[in-house]
């Protein structure tokens, strides 16, 4: 009995005991457990709307323009005022013209030119060549393939034809936007066809060919490596061309016009 009292007394010696140190220590508090900050919420920008290098100004229509669907018929009775031969106006491929337009001028400085989607028919007759085997060459007498669509370039007044750009620009635009650039502009875009154009090598006969299998190609890679646009002003021949192209200068002119010089790129030569 005695040890037992002796326990509950030793016990309760320890409990009182362990009471007093614990009161006795200085108490600190723990320290706060530093909790990730949350991460900023970044609001997302709306992209930059693309500047305009070429604005085009449009003048108020005396009525509205027709929908890009049913614009078929006005742009043909257009160009018709502006050509008087039918067999010019029947170098044209009318139906969808807007959209073969806009759709060709975006084709130009790439490797392809979908030639189903050209405003314009395709040139008559054969390609013609020289030689034989390793002495392939454009033939002379190929130029006069193309002489009608040069016929054409002269018969279009290039003050008038940007006029009727103009007027019509909201259609084109909307060809442009259709065509997978909704915020693209149409006008730039041509101007930098145009000088795309103007860049391509001047050739002196004989340009050479090779034919590894149906279609001929330029002998020298590097001529081979350009644009479907500039390739084809190399294979018109170099009188040609340079017609061609000294229409795209005024042509370029036209439609810059309106934009102060000072912001306007060199044109190439």
């Amino acid at each position: 009995m005695r040890k037992v009292i002796w326990w509950l007394i030793a016990a309760l010696g320890c409990g009182v005991f362990a009471l007093i140190i614990y009161y006795a220590l200085p108490k600190t508090k723990p320290e706060p457990v530093a909790r990730p900050a949350a991460p900023a919420i970044v609001q997302p920008q709306e992209p930059a709307e693309p500047q305009i290098r070429y604005p085009v100004a449009q003048q108020p229509a005396a009525k509205p323009l027709p929908a890009l669907d049913v614009s078929d018929s006005t742009m043909r009775n257009a160009l018709g005022d502006m050509v008087s031969d039918q067999t010019l106006i029947d170098i044209f491929r009318l139906q969808g013209f807007m959209r073969r337009v806009v759709a060709t001028v975006d084709n130009l400085p790439r490797e392809k030119l979908a030639l189903q989607l050209m405003p314009v028919k395709r040139a008559g007759g054969k390609f013609l060549v020289t030689g034989k085997a390793e002495g392939l060459a454009i033939d002379a007498n190929n130029a006069a393939r193309y002489a009608l669509y040069l016929q054409l370039a002269d018969a279009l007044d290039n003050g008038k034809l940007v006029a009727l750009y103009i007027h019509f620009y909201p259609l084109f635009q909307q060809a442009y936007q259709e065509l997978g650039y909704p915020k693209g502009y149409f006008n730039d875009r041509l101007v930098e066809v145009i000088d795309h154009l103007l860049a391509a090598p001047e050739l002196q006969a004989p340009v050479k060919l090779v034919r590894p299998k149906i279609f001929y190609l330029f002998a020298d890679p590097a001529l081979e490596a350009h644009s479907a646009g500039q390739k084809l002003l190399m294979r018109i021949g170099s009188e040609n061309a340079a017609l061609v192209k000294a229409k795209l200068r005024d042509l370029r002119g036209e439609l810059t016009r309106q934009v102060p010089a000072a912001s306007r790129p060199a044109v190439p030569r």
